[in-house]
């Protein structure tokens, strides 16, 4: 006679916790930094993800954070300037910002030397996705780029 096995059969209860754990692993990632020479380098910027608040970048710092999948809303205020941004991010995926305090064309008037002797001169807040690397690398000036 020969043996035989039974295949154990999963119960519902444990494809539900498998299925829980997978969701739980589905994750993107989000990057905000703060370190372009455009930066006028002061008043920082608070960040806050779908309500919640994010952090406080400075001149020079990144923020790294997971997320779940699914559509959130960026928040971002100088205590002067507000922005938002809405995006949708997939499993797997990593969606970067660029975040900075510029200066506008007013930013430098006689005013504006008046008003930052009171606190604070005007600045701009501006808050732009950034697009995702290629898979490939971009060839440098005078190199000769993949498949030549």
């Amino acid at each position: 006679m020969v043996p035989t096995s039974e295949a154990v059969q999963p119960t519902a209860e444990d494809l539900d916790n498998l299925v829980g754990e997978l969701q739980r692993s589905w994750k993107a990632t989000l990057t905000v930094r703060r370190d372009d020479a455009g930066d006028v380098g002061y008043r920082e910027i608070y960040l806050s993800l779908d309500g919640e608040s994010l952090g406080v970048l400075f001149f020079g710092q990144t923020i790294t954070k997971e997320i779940e999948p699914g559509p959130h809303v960026l928040k971002a205020h100088n205590t002067l300037a507000r922005k938002s941004v809405d995006f949708t991010v997939q499993v797997g995926d990593h969606v970067r910002f660029l975040a900075l305090n510029r200066p506008g064309w007013s930013t430098y008037s006689t005013l504006a030397l008046i008003v930052g002797f009171l606190g604070a001169g005007p600045l701009y807040l501006t808050l732009t996705r950034e697009e995702d690397a290629p898979p490939t690398e971009k060839a440098g000036p005078g190199q000769p780029s993949a498949g030549s």
